[in-house]
């Protein structure tokens, strides 16, 4: 079973990755939210167009040269891919990516640009790979993109950050993939504001964590693939159940054209482009499923393919 990180993981991560991952900011959604306040943790703003730097970095910078002898590799649909990739190329080590079959071209061409390789495989066995933590007959050490403690911690850093910004926040929307960065950001909140709620957001698509609350055990659902391609999935993971189980408040689903009215929105309001993970959070509260006087939503993201992005301006999505 995966283990949450403790705040003195999270406080080290934050010092560790200081220098690679940027302090983004917190910015007030400039639309109609009634009395809420609705702020944007716009982690899309990272060198790599996504928060999965922390986690990677953190993971990274402590492994050993022994480990990182025959390189790394990581199995994502394309974020995650792209921080592991950014600090292989910085610390002069191979990288392999493993990729799901409905990765998007604007993600599979960052991690060529990147300097890594990428192997794509259908959805189900690219999950499989998540579950085993290994893929056959790939060498070098790999990093979870979801249960590593490390990955969480350096999520974890971006709640020490809203706490300074908003220490009067009083929910805090996740997108949810896997669980690691809710987790994370779960971890901090309980400890040091433990009044704040933390809510993962899915899509219709690909609810599985929503389907596990509703039974309290995991469950196998019937997932589609979107242009949401960074979070949903047909199952929570058996081994993050039990810290999402306990350390979260809720899920709150969110429709494939709320998603897309969201980044319309944030584009129109904000001039922020954020991918569909990443514009989830914004749906969630912008159709009022959490409650509070102050919401931050996590912008986890702003890697969306330009044609994607100019069908949904275009309200063809």
């Amino acid at each position: 079973m995966a283990s949450p990180p403790t705040i003195d993981d999270i406080e080290n991560a934050r010092a560790r990755i200081r220098g690679s991952a940027i302090r983004t900011p917190l910015v007030r959604l400039n639309a109609n939210t009634g009395t809420t306040e609705v702020y944007l943790k716009l982690e899309n703003l990272q060198p790599i167009g996504s928060f999965k730097l922390r986690g990677a970095g953190n993971a990274m910078l402590q492994a050993t040269p022994e480990q990182l002898k025959n390189g790394v590799y990581t199995a994502s649909a394309g974020n995650m891919a792209q921080g592991v990739a950014w600090h292989a190329r910085r610390l002069g080590v191979p990288c392999t990516v493993i990729v799901p079959d409905h990765a998007p071209e604007t993600k599979l061409a960052a991690i060529e640009r990147l300097g890594a390789r990428y192997v794509q495989i259908p959805f189900s066995e690219w999950w499989q790979v998540l579950s085993d933590r290994h893929f056959p007959g790939q060498e070098g050490f790999f990093i979870h993109p979801v249960s590593d403690p490390a990955v969480m911690a350096g999520n974890g850093t971006i709640a020490l950050e809203i706490l300074e910004d908003l220490p009067d926040v009083d929910a805090v929307l996740v997108p949810y993939g896997g669980g690691g960065l809710s987790v994370g950001i779960a971890t901090v909140l309980r400890a040091m504001k433990p009044d704040t709620k933390t809510y993962a957001t899915e899509v219709e698509s690909g609810a599985a964590l929503a389907a596990a609350w509703e039974v309290n055990e995991p469950t196998a659902i019937s997932y589609h693939a979107s242009f949401v391609d960074g979070i949903g999935s047909g199952r929570v993971l058996d081994e993050m159940w039990p810290q999402v189980r306990s350390l979260l408040d809720g899920a709150l689903v969110v429709s494939l054209k709320q998603v897309a009215a969201a980044i319309r929105v944030l584009a129109e309001r904000n001039r922020v482009i954020a991918e569909g993970a990443g514009a989830a959070p914004v749906a969630a509260a912008l159709a009022g499923k959490a409650s509070g006087d102050k919401i931050v939503c996590i912008v986890s993201g702003g890697n969306i393919d330009l044609a994607k992005i100019v069908d949904i301006f275009n309200g063809k999505v």
